[in-house]
């Protein structure tokens, strides 16, 4: 009984670490236009950016096109620069 009690102890702690874990790996795909990118931070955008922010399993549909374009920093695209504020 001793192993047992010891190992479902053990299954509940690697289950809390990662339920931890997991909230507070916060991430977004955010689409300008028909270009997108990842981010980590919580940005509010400027209204005049056309930014849209989608949760990080977002998929486009069958008919549509989107680029991804990675870019560190606060920012977004606007056509093929990167406006930082």
């Amino acid at each position: 009984m001793r192993l047992r009690g010891k190992t479902v102890a053990g299954a509940i702690l690697g289950v809390g670490f990662l339920a931890a874990s997991a909230m507070s790996a916060s991430a977004a795909i955010v689409c300008s236009g028909q270009v997108c990118w990842h981010t980590h931070e919580a940005y509010d955008y400027p209204r005049d950016s056309g930014v849209v922010v989608h949760e990080d399993n977002w998929r486009w549909g069958p008919h549509e096109q989107f680029t991804f374009r990675e870019h560190e920093g606060r920012g977004y695209w606007r056509g093929d620069r990167w406006t930082t504020w």
